[in-house]
């Protein structure tokens, strides 16, 4: 199987989320220490509510799409919504099966968020 699928390599080249946010209420970093992978998000907030996201990072194809398609997912949604966001709903949003190291590379973005608001 391709991993790369066309969504995917679509999100990775042409990302819509890709920027840092000025005034923000949250900042994520996190590392995915077996491939080096590095994400950075900042998320500004309206009650509780994330009002707009952004990323900044370098990797792989599959850790920025993932943080550019979870970035769009999690908009006006709570912070307890993406405190409750599972592998399965990360690989849902993705469209692939992938290997327990691409997994790390897919949940890099999730694990920075869920990391800094729990």
């Amino acid at each position: 199987m391709n991993i790369y699928r066309e969504n995917i390599l679509e999100h990775f080249k042409y990302p819509n989320n890709l920027g840092n946010l000025n005034n923000y209420d949250i900042l994520a970093r996190d590392i995915n220490f077996s491939c080096g992978d590095e994400i950075q998000i900042t998320l500004k907030l309206n009650k509780n509510m994330i009002k707009e996201a952004r990323f900044q990072g370098k990797g792989c194809a599959i850790s920025l799409a993932s943080a550019d398609i979870l970035l769009g997912h999690v908009k006006g949604k709570s912070l307890n919504e993406i405190k409750n966001l599972t592998k399965d709903d990360i690989l849902s949003l993705l469209g692939i099966s992938l290997t327990p190291t691409r997994l790390n590379c897919a949940m890099l973005p999730l694990n920075a968020l869920q990391n800094k608001i729990k």
